[in-house]
């Protein structure tokens, strides 16, 4: 069986083997509802317990600022869904016009139910229009959400600054950390964000479990609250320094080669490079073939043959933007696996220009 070379970790990662371990008790001996009275239920129960205030301890919070969800999808619905139900006469919501489907969608589909929904630009890196967004706040603004740090380009917002501004305003904020959490260190207490989104899949732990902050005196409707566990604050020097050596080298190596989104504000393990004039797709399937496996922008939307919205708020060229490929490395990434990458993928980006009309044009343009 071919060597898998995993970069495509802002899609999923693998369960840390000490998270696998630490689970499997709970798929076989210790199967008790944690909410029954008998001591067989009392030992789950004290499980999530620690569960949360490790949680709770990886952001900053306390454990009862902790609601468990299935994924960051929910947390975010939930979020959302709470803060308008929790000030029924405000009809204006904000976000940015570069988040998560699972944000994008909900508040494309709340403004045919008649709430005023405001999408904040970016620029040419991937940064947020600032007085764009402070301009569009008013008395009738019921929530602003805004990614920490962007899953395609790993792009950061400046969340802090954002945070005292609109709370200053008495608006909600909540801040989708899905990307962010376990890669950049995050203290709620400090941000002052009222809600915030989180993943175990994204940070090593089992797909299925996330969790919602709830900032304690947060005016909050009630939703559904689930259970599961873990957590775990991993540093990324390393990983920052992979990922640098792979797109440093590939600037070099590939002629035409643009890096999306701002180069310093941005996640430790995420690149995304725009391979011009070849299409994104058929580089991945090339990838493929030699055990390569990354991106071409978000997980939720990689089927599709449209360019990123992401890529298309920053204007990025439609040259560019169709052989954009996300890089987005985890702790068990290698030296070795970066190296294989850099001799396997400049020829394949080579190979496909040799067939592209588009790099013969602007060649001999």
């Amino acid at each position: 069986m071919m060597n898998v070379i995993y970069v495509d970790n802002n899609a999923t990662t693998m369960v840390a083997p000490e998270v696998l371990e630490a689970m499997m008790p709970y798929f076989s001996t210790y199967y008790g509802n944690p909410s029954s009275m008998h001591s067989f239920g009392g030992d789950v129960a004290g499980a999530i317990k620690t569960a949360r205030e490790n949680v709770a301890n990886l952001i900053g919070a306390a454990p009862g600022e902790i609601v468990f969800t299935s994924c960051g999808t929910e947390s975010d619905g939930t979020a959302i869904r709470a803060a308008i139900e929790s000030y029924p006469d405000k009809k204006h919501i904000v976000t940015s016009r570069v988040e998560h489907p699972a944000i994008k969608n909900l508040y494309e589909s709340l403004s045919k139910k008649g709430y005023r929904a405001t999408f904040v630009p970016v620029d040419g890196s991937g940064r947020l229009d600032i007085d764009y967004l402070y301009n569009s706040l008013s008395e009738d603004t019921a929530i602003v959400s805004l990614m920490w740090g962007n899953n395609e380009t790993g792009v950061l917002f400046p969340i802090e600054e954002i945070s005292g501004e609109v709370k200053s305003r008495g608006i909600l904020f909540h801040t989708d950390a899905v990307q962010a959490v376990g890669k950049i260190s995050i203290n709620v207490t400090e941000s002052g964000v009222d809600m915030l989104s989180l993943s175990g899949h994204k940070l090593h732990a089992p797909k299925g479990i996330g969790a919602l902050y709830i900032r304690k005196g947060t005016k909050f409707s009630p939703f559904m609250i689930g259970g599961h566990q873990e957590s775990g604050r991993r540093g990324y020097d390393a990983v920052s320094r992979l990922r640098d050596k792979l797109e440093h080298a590939l600037l070099e190596k590939v002629p035409n080669a643009i890096v999306n989104g701002d180069p310093t504000s941005r996640l430790p393990n995420t690149t995304s490079i725009a391979f011009e004039y070849v299409e994104g797709e058929a580089i991945l399937l090339m990838m493929n073939e030699h055990g390569i496996c990354a991106s071409s922008g978000s997980a939720c939307t990689s089927g599709s043959l449209e360019p990123s919205h992401v890529l298309r708020a920053m204007g990025v060229p439609f040259t560019a933007a169709h052989g954009s490929i996300r890089f987005s490395l985890s702790r068990y990434n290698t030296e070795d696996e970066i190296n294989v990458i850099l001799q396997e993928l400049p020829p394949i980006i080579e190979r496909l220009r040799e067939l592209s009309p588009f790099w013969k044009e602007a060649m001999e343009g």
